[in-house]
Protein backbone atom coordinates (compact mmCIF):
# COMPACT_ATOMS: atom_id res chain seq x y z
CA UNK A 1 0.00 0.00 0.00
CA UNK A 2 1.35 3.51 -0.87
CA UNK A 3 1.12 5.70 2.27
CA UNK A 4 0.23 9.80 1.05
CA UNK A 5 2.16 11.90 3.48
CA UNK A 6 1.06 15.15 5.17
CA UNK A 7 3.04 17.05 3.69
CA UNK A 8 1.27 16.25 0.03
CA UNK A 9 -1.97 16.28 1.23
CA UNK A 10 -1.50 19.87 2.28
CA UNK A 11 0.11 21.26 -0.49
CA UNK A 12 -2.71 18.92 -2.27
CA UNK A 13 -5.28 20.82 -0.31
CA UNK A 14 -3.67 24.23 -1.45
CA UNK A 15 -3.82 23.42 -5.22
CA UNK A 16 -7.55 22.63 -4.40
CA UNK A 17 -8.47 26.39 -4.48
CA UNK A 18 -8.37 25.91 -8.73
CA UNK A 19 -10.53 23.26 -8.81
CA UNK A 20 -13.97 23.02 -8.62
CA UNK A 21 -17.02 21.58 -7.07
CA UNK A 22 -18.74 24.13 -4.45
CA UNK A 23 -20.61 27.05 -5.91
CA UNK A 24 -22.97 29.66 -4.90
CA UNK A 25 -26.44 30.54 -5.29
CA UNK A 26 -29.38 31.78 -3.49
CA UNK A 27 -32.88 30.86 -1.37
CA UNK A 28 -30.94 27.99 0.26
CA UNK A 29 -30.57 25.86 -2.60
CA UNK A 30 -27.34 27.47 -2.85
CA UNK A 31 -25.86 30.23 -0.37
CA UNK A 32 -25.48 33.55 -1.76
CA UNK A 33 -21.62 34.16 -0.10
CA UNK A 34 -19.30 33.23 -2.87
CA UNK A 35 -17.00 30.82 -1.12
CA UNK A 36 -13.97 29.13 -2.24
CA UNK A 37 -14.60 26.74 -4.77
CA UNK A 38 -12.89 23.36 -3.61
CA UNK A 39 -12.65 19.65 -4.59
CA UNK A 40 -10.10 16.87 -3.61
CA UNK A 41 -7.66 15.17 -6.03
CA UNK A 42 -8.72 12.19 -7.20
CA UNK A 43 -5.99 10.48 -5.12
CA UNK A 44 -5.81 12.43 -2.34
CA UNK A 45 -6.27 9.43 -0.01
CA UNK A 46 -3.66 7.70 -1.66
CA UNK A 47 -3.96 4.24 -3.76
CA UNK A 48 -6.51 1.67 -2.30
CA UNK A 49 -5.47 0.06 0.92
CA UNK A 50 -4.93 -3.59 0.50
CA UNK A 51 -6.26 -3.35 4.24
CA UNK A 52 -10.49 -2.74 2.74
CA UNK A 53 -11.52 -6.11 2.74
CA UNK A 54 -13.51 -7.71 -0.08
CA UNK A 55 -17.29 -8.62 0.95
CA UNK A 56 -19.70 -11.65 -0.16
CA UNK A 57 -23.50 -10.38 0.89
CA UNK A 58 -26.58 -10.74 -0.43
CA UNK A 59 -29.06 -8.41 -0.95
CA UNK A 60 -31.82 -7.78 1.08
CA UNK A 61 -35.33 -7.56 -0.76
CA UNK A 62 -35.97 -3.57 -0.18
CA UNK A 63 -39.69 -1.71 -0.67
CA UNK A 64 -39.03 0.36 -3.98
CA UNK A 65 -40.78 3.41 -2.68
CA UNK A 66 -39.81 7.25 -1.95
CA UNK A 67 -38.45 6.97 1.44
CA UNK A 68 -36.03 3.65 0.43
CA UNK A 69 -34.91 5.98 -2.10
CA UNK A 70 -33.88 9.38 -0.91
CA UNK A 71 -31.91 7.10 1.97
CA UNK A 72 -30.11 5.18 -0.35
CA UNK A 73 -29.22 8.38 -2.48
CA UNK A 74 -27.79 10.00 1.44
CA UNK A 75 -25.36 6.72 1.04
CA UNK A 76 -22.59 7.80 3.42
CA UNK A 77 -22.57 10.58 6.00
CA UNK A 78 -19.91 12.40 8.61
CA UNK A 79 -20.89 14.36 11.89
CA UNK A 80 -19.67 17.48 12.60
CA UNK A 81 -19.34 16.02 16.10
CA UNK A 82 -18.38 17.76 19.26
CA UNK A 83 -18.61 21.32 17.44
CA UNK A 84 -21.86 23.04 17.44
CA UNK A 85 -23.23 20.86 20.15
CA UNK A 86 -20.71 21.48 22.43
CA UNK A 87 -23.03 23.15 25.62
CA UNK A 88 -22.45 24.48 29.10
CA UNK A 89 -18.99 25.26 29.24
CA UNK A 90 -19.85 28.22 31.13
CA UNK A 91 -18.41 31.31 28.89
CA UNK A 92 -19.48 34.43 28.64
CA UNK A 93 -21.87 36.28 25.96
CA UNK A 94 -19.50 37.96 24.47
CA UNK A 95 -17.80 34.34 23.86
CA UNK A 96 -20.37 32.70 22.52
CA UNK A 97 -19.14 31.84 19.37
CA UNK A 98 -16.16 29.96 20.75
CA UNK A 99 -18.62 27.38 21.68
CA UNK A 100 -17.97 26.17 18.03
CA UNK A 101 -14.18 25.05 19.40
CA UNK A 102 -14.94 24.69 23.11
CA UNK A 103 -14.80 20.75 22.18
CA UNK A 104 -13.06 19.93 19.57
CA UNK A 105 -10.47 22.88 19.14
CA UNK A 106 -11.14 23.99 15.74
CA UNK A 107 -13.16 26.44 13.76
CA UNK A 108 -15.13 24.99 11.13
CA UNK A 109 -13.37 25.75 7.58
CA UNK A 110 -15.09 25.31 4.32
CA UNK A 111 -12.26 23.45 3.26
CA UNK A 112 -12.97 20.98 6.24
CA UNK A 113 -16.54 20.57 4.37
CA UNK A 114 -15.08 20.21 1.03
CA UNK A 115 -12.79 17.64 1.98
CA UNK A 116 -15.75 15.62 3.25
CA UNK A 117 -17.47 16.12 -0.37
CA UNK A 118 -14.18 15.25 -2.15
CA UNK A 119 -13.75 12.12 -0.44
CA UNK A 120 -16.86 10.80 -1.13
CA UNK A 121 -19.62 11.45 1.62
CA UNK A 122 -22.73 12.46 0.37
CA UNK A 123 -23.79 13.75 3.75
CA UNK A 124 -23.26 16.07 6.64
CA UNK A 125 -24.98 15.54 9.63
CA UNK A 126 -24.25 18.94 12.23
CA UNK A 127 -25.72 18.12 15.62
CA UNK A 128 -26.21 21.72 17.42
CA UNK A 129 -27.41 22.65 21.18
CA UNK A 130 -29.51 25.43 21.46
CA UNK A 131 -29.63 26.06 25.42
CA UNK A 132 -26.48 28.49 25.71
CA UNK A 133 -27.60 30.24 22.97
CA UNK A 134 -31.36 31.30 23.67
CA UNK A 135 -32.73 34.18 25.92
CA UNK A 136 -35.52 33.31 28.45
CA UNK A 137 -38.67 33.36 25.91
CA UNK A 138 -36.33 30.47 24.43
CA UNK A 139 -35.43 33.39 21.41
CA UNK A 140 -32.32 32.10 19.50
CA UNK A 141 -29.03 34.36 19.45
CA UNK A 142 -28.70 35.83 16.11
CA UNK A 143 -25.04 35.50 15.68
CA UNK A 144 -25.51 31.96 16.96
CA UNK A 145 -27.95 31.09 14.50
CA UNK A 146 -25.90 32.80 11.90
CA UNK A 147 -23.01 30.73 12.40
CA UNK A 148 -24.72 27.71 11.99
CA UNK A 149 -26.46 28.83 8.85
CA UNK A 150 -23.41 29.88 7.05
CA UNK A 151 -21.82 26.72 7.90
CA UNK A 152 -24.83 24.74 6.47
CA UNK A 153 -24.89 26.54 3.54
CA UNK A 154 -21.35 25.90 3.14
CA UNK A 155 -22.17 21.89 2.76
CA UNK A 156 -25.50 22.94 0.55
CA UNK A 157 -23.07 24.68 -1.85
CA UNK A 158 -20.90 21.92 -2.02
CA UNK A 159 -24.26 19.64 -2.79
CA UNK A 160 -24.07 17.70 0.33
CA UNK A 161 -27.49 16.33 2.00
CA UNK A 162 -27.30 18.34 5.46
CA UNK A 163 -29.03 17.47 8.72
CA UNK A 164 -29.59 19.58 11.09
CA UNK A 165 -31.00 18.40 15.13
CA UNK A 166 -31.55 19.24 18.06
CA UNK A 167 -29.01 18.12 20.54
CA UNK A 168 -27.13 18.33 24.11
CA UNK A 169 -30.72 19.86 25.21
CA UNK A 170 -31.80 17.09 27.06
CA UNK A 171 -31.93 17.52 30.81
CA UNK A 172 -33.71 18.35 33.81
CA UNK A 173 -35.81 21.97 33.06
CA UNK A 174 -32.97 24.66 34.92
CA UNK A 175 -33.56 28.02 35.51
CA UNK A 176 -35.05 29.54 32.54
CA UNK A 177 -36.72 26.39 31.52
CA UNK A 178 -34.33 26.64 28.43
CA UNK A 179 -34.18 22.28 27.82
CA UNK A 180 -36.79 19.37 27.33
CA UNK A 181 -36.71 16.16 29.38
CA UNK A 182 -38.99 13.38 28.29
CA UNK A 183 -41.13 12.35 31.16
CA UNK A 184 -44.53 13.86 32.05
CA UNK A 185 -43.93 15.66 34.80
CA UNK A 186 -41.51 18.28 32.68
CA UNK A 187 -43.82 18.11 29.31
CA UNK A 188 -45.07 21.32 29.36
CA UNK A 189 -41.85 22.62 30.05
CA UNK A 190 -40.75 20.59 27.09
CA UNK A 191 -43.17 21.45 24.87
CA UNK A 192 -42.48 25.28 24.78
CA UNK A 193 -38.69 24.86 24.99
CA UNK A 194 -38.82 22.58 21.61
CA UNK A 195 -41.86 24.53 19.83
CA UNK A 196 -39.99 27.55 20.01
CA UNK A 197 -36.97 26.22 18.69
CA UNK A 198 -38.35 24.58 16.01
CA UNK A 199 -40.57 26.95 15.30
CA UNK A 200 -37.39 29.68 14.98
CA UNK A 201 -35.53 26.46 12.67
CA UNK A 202 -38.54 25.98 10.49
CA UNK A 203 -38.65 29.17 9.96
CA UNK A 204 -34.97 29.97 9.16
CA UNK A 205 -34.56 26.85 7.04
CA UNK A 206 -38.14 26.94 4.89
CA UNK A 207 -37.34 27.78 1.64
CA UNK A 208 -34.20 25.30 1.18
CA UNK A 209 -35.00 22.35 -1.30
CA UNK A 210 -35.30 18.72 0.52
CA UNK A 211 -31.57 18.47 0.47
CA UNK A 212 -32.21 19.79 4.09
CA UNK A 213 -32.67 17.46 6.66
CA UNK A 214 -34.71 18.41 10.06
CA UNK A 215 -34.06 16.02 13.20
CA UNK A 216 -36.17 16.29 16.28
CA UNK A 217 -34.32 15.26 18.97
CA UNK A 218 -31.13 13.63 19.72
CA UNK A 219 -30.71 10.88 21.86
CA UNK A 220 -33.71 11.48 23.93
CA UNK A 221 -33.31 9.95 27.27
CA UNK A 222 -33.68 10.05 31.16
CA UNK A 223 -30.58 11.81 31.81
CA UNK A 224 -29.17 11.13 35.30
CA UNK A 225 -31.32 7.79 36.26
CA UNK A 226 -30.83 4.37 36.05
CA UNK A 227 -32.56 4.10 33.08
CA UNK A 228 -30.01 6.51 31.15
CA UNK A 229 -28.64 4.46 28.53
CA UNK A 230 -30.99 1.29 29.03
CA UNK A 231 -34.57 1.06 28.34
CA UNK A 232 -36.35 -1.54 30.90
CA UNK A 233 -39.23 -1.89 28.80
CA UNK A 234 -41.38 -3.47 31.74
CA UNK A 235 -40.65 -0.36 34.06
CA UNK A 236 -43.43 2.52 34.33
CA UNK A 237 -40.59 5.49 34.26
CA UNK A 238 -39.47 3.81 31.19
CA UNK A 239 -42.90 3.32 29.70
CA UNK A 240 -43.81 6.86 30.35
CA UNK A 241 -40.60 8.52 28.51
CA UNK A 242 -40.90 6.32 25.44
CA UNK A 243 -44.70 8.15 25.15
CA UNK A 244 -43.14 11.51 25.72
CA UNK A 245 -40.79 10.86 23.16
CA UNK A 246 -43.22 9.84 20.52
CA UNK A 247 -45.51 13.11 21.92
CA UNK A 248 -42.51 15.51 20.95
CA UNK A 249 -41.85 14.03 17.89
CA UNK A 250 -45.19 14.35 16.94
CA UNK A 251 -44.86 18.16 18.44
CA UNK A 252 -41.73 18.50 15.79
CA UNK A 253 -43.04 16.90 12.84
CA UNK A 254 -46.56 19.21 13.63
CA UNK A 255 -44.82 22.42 13.73
CA UNK A 256 -42.36 21.99 11.04
CA UNK A 257 -45.56 21.03 8.69
CA UNK A 258 -47.01 23.62 9.46
CA UNK A 259 -44.68 26.58 9.13
CA UNK A 260 -44.58 27.38 5.80
CA UNK A 261 -42.42 27.01 2.03
CA UNK A 262 -40.40 23.37 1.60
CA UNK A 263 -41.37 22.84 5.32
CA UNK A 264 -44.94 20.91 4.12
CA UNK A 265 -42.67 18.22 2.42
CA UNK A 266 -39.38 18.10 4.08
CA UNK A 267 -37.91 14.78 5.39
CA UNK A 268 -37.88 14.83 8.84
CA UNK A 269 -35.87 12.36 11.32
CA UNK A 270 -37.33 11.18 14.49
CA UNK A 271 -35.37 8.46 17.02
CA UNK A 272 -36.78 6.47 19.50
CA UNK A 273 -35.52 6.38 23.20
CA UNK A 274 -32.07 7.50 23.39
CA UNK A 275 -31.79 7.11 19.57
CA UNK A 276 -30.88 3.26 20.53
CA UNK A 277 -31.96 0.23 18.38
CA UNK A 278 -33.95 -1.03 21.12
CA UNK A 279 -35.54 2.75 21.54
CA UNK A 280 -37.05 1.97 17.93
CA UNK A 281 -38.02 -1.58 18.43
CA UNK A 282 -39.67 -1.00 21.53
CA UNK A 283 -43.23 -2.01 20.68
CA UNK A 284 -44.11 1.50 22.70
CA UNK A 285 -42.29 3.75 20.20
CA UNK A 286 -44.43 4.70 17.18
CA UNK A 287 -43.34 6.78 14.04
CA UNK A 288 -45.48 9.92 14.25
CA UNK A 289 -48.35 10.98 11.75
CA UNK A 290 -46.81 12.75 9.06
CA UNK A 291 -49.27 15.06 6.47
CA UNK A 292 -46.50 13.98 3.92
CA UNK A 293 -45.60 10.52 4.92
CA UNK A 294 -42.09 11.78 5.13
CA UNK A 295 -40.56 11.00 8.29
CA UNK A 296 -37.16 9.10 8.57
CA UNK A 297 -36.76 6.60 11.89
CA UNK A 298 -33.35 8.23 13.36
CA UNK A 299 -31.13 5.05 15.44
CA UNK A 300 -27.44 5.36 16.84
CA UNK A 301 -25.51 2.74 17.01
CA UNK A 302 -22.10 1.87 18.15
CA UNK A 303 -22.07 -1.67 17.76
CA UNK A 304 -20.58 -3.87 19.23
CA UNK A 305 -20.37 -1.73 22.16
CA UNK A 306 -17.55 -2.74 23.48
CA UNK A 307 -15.09 -2.92 20.19
CA UNK A 308 -16.99 0.25 19.16
CA UNK A 309 -17.61 2.13 22.27
CA UNK A 310 -16.47 0.75 25.20
CA UNK A 311 -12.79 2.00 25.92
CA UNK A 312 -11.97 -0.51 28.45
CA UNK A 313 -13.27 -3.19 25.99
CA UNK A 314 -11.63 -5.22 22.88
CA UNK A 315 -9.57 -3.25 20.60
CA UNK A 316 -10.09 -6.72 18.14
CA UNK A 317 -13.08 -7.09 15.54
CA UNK A 318 -13.36 -9.88 12.76
CA UNK A 319 -14.67 -10.63 9.32
CA UNK A 320 -14.20 -14.81 10.66
CA UNK A 321 -15.64 -14.29 13.77
CA UNK A 322 -20.08 -14.61 14.24
CA UNK A 323 -19.97 -13.09 17.26
CA UNK A 324 -18.49 -9.74 15.97
CA UNK A 325 -20.73 -9.51 12.62
CA UNK A 326 -23.35 -11.36 14.22
CA UNK A 327 -23.75 -8.11 16.85
CA UNK A 328 -24.02 -5.81 13.59
CA UNK A 329 -26.86 -8.00 11.58
CA UNK A 330 -28.89 -9.02 14.76
CA UNK A 331 -29.75 -5.56 15.21
CA UNK A 332 -29.83 -4.35 11.57
CA UNK A 333 -31.97 -7.34 10.62
CA UNK A 334 -34.50 -6.38 13.69
CA UNK A 335 -34.72 -2.72 12.35
CA UNK A 336 -35.15 -4.17 8.64
CA UNK A 337 -37.97 -6.35 9.78
CA UNK A 338 -39.87 -3.79 11.40
CA UNK A 339 -39.47 -1.04 9.62
CA UNK A 340 -38.02 -1.48 6.32
CA UNK A 341 -39.89 -4.24 5.22
CA UNK A 342 -43.32 -2.04 5.97
CA UNK A 343 -41.67 0.81 3.96
CA UNK A 344 -40.40 3.29 6.82
CA UNK A 345 -36.70 4.18 6.11
CA UNK A 346 -33.87 4.10 8.82
CA UNK A 347 -30.86 6.33 8.89
CA UNK A 348 -28.37 5.04 11.28
CA UNK A 349 -27.20 9.14 12.07
CA UNK A 350 -24.20 7.85 14.32
CA UNK A 351 -22.10 5.04 14.33
CA UNK A 352 -18.04 4.31 14.41
CA UNK A 353 -15.44 2.54 15.98
CA UNK A 354 -13.10 4.87 18.61
CA UNK A 355 -9.37 4.35 17.83
CA UNK A 356 -7.39 1.40 19.68
CA UNK A 357 -4.38 1.25 17.68
CA UNK A 358 -6.43 -1.41 15.92
CA UNK A 359 -6.31 0.15 12.16
CA UNK A 360 -6.87 -3.01 10.47
CA UNK A 361 -9.46 -3.94 12.51
CA UNK A 362 -11.50 -0.69 12.58
CA UNK A 363 -11.15 -0.83 8.56
CA UNK A 364 -12.71 -4.30 8.31
CA UNK A 365 -15.72 -3.16 10.93
CA UNK A 366 -16.04 -0.46 8.83
CA UNK A 367 -16.55 -1.65 5.23
CA UNK A 368 -18.67 -4.46 6.80
CA UNK A 369 -21.34 -2.47 8.60
CA UNK A 370 -21.88 0.19 6.25
CA UNK A 371 -22.34 -2.23 3.90
CA UNK A 372 -24.57 -4.64 5.99
CA UNK A 373 -27.06 -1.90 6.21
CA UNK A 374 -27.00 -0.79 2.49
CA UNK A 375 -28.03 -4.27 1.78
CA UNK A 376 -31.20 -4.05 3.68
CA UNK A 377 -31.72 -0.53 2.44
CA UNK A 378 -30.11 1.40 5.33
CA UNK A 379 -27.64 4.80 5.23
CA UNK A 380 -24.86 5.68 7.97
CA UNK A 381 -22.92 8.16 9.02
CA UNK A 382 -19.67 8.18 10.90
CA UNK A 383 -19.17 9.91 14.55
CA UNK A 384 -16.32 12.38 13.61
CA UNK A 385 -15.11 14.29 16.69
CA UNK A 386 -11.82 15.52 15.97
CA UNK A 387 -10.41 12.96 18.50
CA UNK A 388 -7.26 11.28 17.89
CA UNK A 389 -4.93 10.84 21.40
CA UNK A 390 -5.52 11.20 24.64
CA UNK A 391 -7.53 9.09 26.68
CA UNK A 392 -10.87 10.16 25.13
CA UNK A 393 -13.47 8.89 22.58
CA UNK A 394 -11.01 8.90 19.94
CA UNK A 395 -13.54 8.67 16.72
CA UNK A 396 -11.48 11.60 14.09
CA UNK A 397 -10.98 10.91 10.95
CA UNK A 398 -10.67 14.51 9.49
CA UNK A 399 -8.24 16.60 11.10
CA UNK A 400 -10.27 19.74 11.08
CA UNK A 401 -7.01 22.15 11.31
CA UNK A 402 -5.65 21.08 7.74
CA UNK A 403 -8.19 18.83 6.02
CA UNK A 404 -6.21 15.82 6.26
CA UNK A 405 -7.49 12.22 6.54
CA UNK A 406 -5.33 10.78 9.07
CA UNK A 407 -7.35 7.13 8.78
CA UNK A 408 -7.67 7.13 4.62
CA UNK A 409 -8.23 3.40 4.42
CA UNK A 410 -11.32 3.66 7.03
CA UNK A 411 -12.65 6.51 4.64
CA UNK A 412 -11.90 3.95 1.84
CA UNK A 413 -13.64 0.85 3.74
CA UNK A 414 -16.41 2.91 4.31
CA UNK A 415 -17.07 4.22 0.71
CA UNK A 416 -16.66 0.54 -0.36
CA UNK A 417 -19.06 -0.56 2.55
CA UNK A 418 -21.78 2.24 0.95
CA UNK A 419 -21.20 1.32 -2.91
CA UNK A 420 -22.03 -2.52 -1.72
CA UNK A 421 -25.11 -3.53 -3.25
CA UNK A 422 -25.79 -0.72 -4.86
Amino acid sequence: MKKIHRATAILAAAALLMGTGCSAGKNGKLPETVIPEFTIPENILGEPSDLVPELNMDKFSVPENEGMAFVRNLKLGWNLGNTFDASDCGLSEERELDYEKAWCGKITTIENIAAIKGAGFQTIRIPVSWHNHVDAEHKISEKWLTRVKEVVDWARACDLYVIVNVHHDNDIAKEGDNYFYPDSAHMDVSKTYLTSIWSQLADVFKDYDEHLILESLNEPRLVGTNYEWWLDKNNPECQDAVQCINTLNQLFVDTVRNSGGNNATRWLMCPGYAASADGALNEGFTVPNDSAARTIVSVHAYTPYNFALNKTGTKEWSLENPSDTGEITNFMDNLYAKFILNGTPVLIGEFGAMNKDNLEDRVQFSAYYTAAARVRGMSCCWWDNNAFTGSGENFGLLTRGDSFFMYPEIVQALMKGSEYGS
